[in-house]
């Protein structure tokens, strides 16, 4: 049909011929039903033709619409799908010959429409399917209003992986790097060929390498709606920037792939997941299966409403409600076996045709609730992902709350499963912004976080560390403002986090004063210090290692611009932080010491060790007092990791061990440090000052100058200190 043709309902079109006939006119043999393909799900490409299979309870017919172009208006082809020929238990399917890779599809559903039982079918609806693996084209209105979305696309899985495998470095060896595919290289400044695209990560992959991460998370990459198809006219649509508004699980979002041929970003994908793969970094999806872009009884309509509303979504006690543990408008209700399946089914298809290494899972905790949105101890979901074998190469991380209140960092699951530690930011915040009473609290984070994780059973390698995130201040605006600034986004700067713990230092936003520029840099230095040094896995914001800035906003999830793109400039502008930043991963990535498998005990770890795991001091050089908790210096020593220990679970390569002397001192008034006796015997080395300018703030060669017994330290205000003392030494 061309871009003239009318728009038609249901009982107006004429249809094909029942499936038999369909068939037997196609040629196909003999023409069966084939209800034992029922399934996988989805539109599978054959010899001849495409499989289609689609889950609706409720319907009482079904169809395929087909189209010849992403721009068209109106299908050039309807198949229909009955319940006696086509239906088998609740899952629909038909074969379709003379159709294969790249065919364009939507679905349509005729049932009740019942609200007050949650049932919203609409028969003009034209719908995505929930396991299509590409969309193309734009969002479209017919004549009537209809919303026509983004066609599905039947992709071949096929690619050749060279060989490509899981990198599997284990959770406690990595560096993950935050960071947003179209934010990286969108900008003129990053001078990238493929600008805002998968190829454009994969243009930057050297910078990535010299930085030294393990490992980049994507922010959300499966399809999602990205402005608002139904803003009024006259009015500019809000930019989902973000892409926390999912719409096809299954699918790469089309718009960061440059080739603009259907199903093209699949391809692109994949050659990105490559291209990291060869450089030594793994990829890491940051996933959103707690609500979709449909929003409430006032939504869209794309896909899960329109196909069996009540069992994709957690309704209200009155069923034409949707119930809202995400803010967003809906709640995915992910223990339902048949959506529990949807997004078992997905992880997997991301791991095996994807090469996939992890998952940080938005809003983990909506996992964990049931049908009614009770928090459950054993969720099905949760254990199914934690237990899966085909997953189990994969790292697997949690939002461990939602926006209703539940809140369950050191407690989501089992030991599968690691976390985004939330206190670890908030408490390392306060202690470098110099609140009182957090020296005992710091103690806790920098070792790992034992409160949290040790009565679980779990380590330290549970605790993703990090100091910011896209959500939230970027590291240069955490020191450089008091106040969030988001009167861009248009909400008369009412959303974003109103207690962020942040401090501007004198002066609000930039400032040509050398004194407070030259202490931001201070703090900044300390903030990653103290990351990097952490045990735990740290967590790196794309771009705090050269200080890229989003003015203060603080919730920067609509604004698709400079103000949220990387700016390659400021790399050459910050080249010391820059160098600092890839000295400490580098450091890092080669000191057992830091990434101990097991929580410090305070003892020895074995007859061979000199030491105990960890010792804490005063400044004066006595044991650190817990009872005093408003001492604003702590000092710790983490001991070497002894040969014994490192034997069978460490990196091939590991070519050193130390022990680490850190100092930390948030005090507004110099302080003196004096080396604690028991410590006197080893040759101590600086390797970090953060009051110091580069290049002194830090010593890649480990070359610094000595610390000696008989040598007083002052610590300057707000510093963090690092000494190595070889192992051999001891």
């Amino acid at each position: 049909m061309s871009e003239e043709m009318p728009s038609y309902t249901w009982d107006e079109i004429t249809p094909c011929p029942r499936p038999v006939e369909f068939l037997e006119r196609a040629g196909v043999g003999s023409a069966q039903p084939c209800f034992e393909y029922a399934l996988p799900y989805g539109a599978e490409p054959m010899d001849g033709g495409v499989r289609f299979r689609f889950f609706s309870r409720s319907a009482r017919e079904m169809r395929i619409l087909f189209y010849d172009s992403p721009q068209d208006l109106h299908p050039s082809q309807v198949v229909p799908l009955y319940p006696e020929t086509n239906r088998w238990g609740d899952v629909w399917t038909l074969f379709v010959p003379e159709r294969g890779v790249g065919t364009l599809y939507h679905i349509q559903a005729d049932g009740p429409f019942l609200p007050e039982e949650g049932l919203r079918f609409d028969r003009t609806a034209r719908l995505i399917d929930p396991y299509a693996k590409a969309l193309a084209g734009p969002y479209l209105f017919t004549e009537d209003k209809i919303l026509v979305p983004p066609k599905c696309v039947v992709v071949s899985d096929h690619f050749d992986w060279r060989g490509d495998r899981h990198l599997r470095y284990r959770m406690a060896d990595s560096v993950i790097y935050e960071m947003h595919v179209r934010g990286f290289t969108r900008s003129e400044s990053a001078d990238s060929v493929y600008a805002g695209t998968y190829r454009g990560v994969a243009e930057k992959i050297p910078y990535l390498k010299s930085l030294g991460v393990t490992a980049v998370e994507l922010m959300p990459v499966h399809e999602f709606l990205a402005s608002d198809p139904f803003t009024a006219e006259g009015k500019t649509p809000r930019v989902n920037y973000w892409g926390y508004d999912p719409v096809a699980f299954f699918a790469p979002h089309r718009e960061y792939a440059s080739d603009p041929a259907p199903g093209g970003q699949v391809r692109e994908f994949k050659e990105m997941v490559f291209a990291l793969h060869q450089a030594g970094i793994e990829v890491i999806l940051d996933v959103v299966f707690n609500h979709t872009a449909e929003g409430n009884e006032h939504g869209p309509m794309l896909s899960f409403k329109g196909l069996e509303n009540p069992v994709y979504y957690i309704l209200e006690r009155d069923r034409q409600f949707y119930s809202n543990y995400t803010g967003c408008g809906n709640t995915v209700n992910g223990n339902h076996p048949v959506t529990r399946e949807l997004i078992f089914n997905c992880l997997r298809y991301w791991v095996h045709n994807f090469h996939i290494d992890g998952f940080r899972f938005d809003l983990a905790s909506i996992l964990s609730r049931d049908r009614s949105g009770n928090l459950m101890t054993n969720p099905p979901i949760v254990e199914m992902i934690a237990e899966d074998p085909l997953l189990a190469d994969t790292k697997i991380i949690a939002e461990a709350w939602d926006a209703a209140g539940a809140y369950q960092v050191g407690n989501f699951s089992t030991t599968r499963w690691a976390e985004w530690n939330g206190r670890y930011r908030d408490d390392v915040r306060r202690f470098w912004r110099g609140d009182s009473f957090m020296t005992n609290l710091l103690a806790t984070r920098v070792a790992g976080s034992s409160d949290l994780y040790k009565p679980g059973g779990r380590a330290p390698y549970h605790s993703i560390n990090f100091i910011t995130s896209h959500d939230g201040f970027t590291l240069n605006d955490l020191v450089s403002y008091n106040e969030k600034h988001n009167e861009a986004n248009g909400e008369q700067n009412r959303d974003g986090d109103n207690n962020s713990f942040s401090c501007n230092y004198g002066v609000e936003g930039p400032t040509d004063d050398s004194v407070v520029e030259g202490f931001r840099k201070r703090q900044m230095r300390n903030f990653l210090a103290t990351l990097l040094f952490s045990h735990g896995v740290p967590m790196l914001l794309m771009g705090d290692e050269c200080r890229r800035t989003q003015d203060g906003n603080n919730n920067a999830y609509c604004q698709d611009n400079e103000l949220s793109w990387m700016d390659w400039e400021m790399i050459g502008k910050n080249a010391d932080l820059v160098r600092f930043v890839s000295s400490l991963i580098r450091f890092r990535r080669s000191e057992p010491t830091l990434r101990r498998r097991e929580f410090l005990t305070g003892q020895p770890k074995d007859l061979e060790a000199d030491f105990p795991d960890v010792s804490w001091f005063r400044n004066d050089g006595r044991t650190f007092d817990w009872t005093d908790t408003s001492c604003p210096t702590l000092a710790c020593m983490f001991a070497a990791v002894p040969s014994s220990e490192k034997a069978g679970d460490w990196p091939e390569g590991e070519l050193r061990s130390n022990h680490l002397l850190l100092i930390y001192h948030n005090g507004q008034e110099p302080v003196t440090f004096r080396l604690p006796e028991e410590l006197r015997t080893l040759s101590w080395r600086l390797f970090v000052n953060t009051a110091a300018e580069s290049p002194n703030d830090i010593y890649p060669s480990l070359d610094g100058p000595e610390f000696t017994a008989d040598e007083d330290l002052i610590l300057p205000p707000f510093s963090l200190h690092c000494f190595l003392a070889p192992l051999e030494t001891s």
